[in-house]
């Protein structure tokens, strides 16, 4: 089976997940983290680093529940950082359209 290339929305997507795993983690260890979920350190060491960015649903659930966060918390916290992308694209216009009043 072929894999497409990931769109760049999908890569920032996965380095936002990675970063907001990273955080949850803090101080603990990588190692006792990993196992506790289930997963190899080196699964974890890539979905933190945004190299894994399409991650399989029950590898984050795992880590998310280790971690103490709802999967509710996860999504919102992804959708929120691409609404905030969202509000910060600059607005354009198409040459010789006019914007409706």
């Amino acid at each position: 089976m072929v894999r497409l290339p990931l769109t760049p929305a999908e890569v920032e997507r996965g380095q936002r997940l990675g970063a907001l795993l990273r955080r949850a983690r803090g101080d603990r260890s990588m190692l006792g983290t990993a196992l506790r979920a289930g997963v190899s350190p080196e699964t974890l060491r890539k979905i933190e680093s945004g190299r894994v960015a399409t991650p399989a649903f029950p590898t984050i659930a795992a880590i998310a529940d280790v971690l103490g966060l709802s999967l509710d918390a996860v999504w919102s916290e992804l959708k929120r950082s691409e609404l905030d992308r969202a509000d910060a694209a600059p607005e354009f216009t198409i040459p010789g359209e006019r914007l409706a009043s």
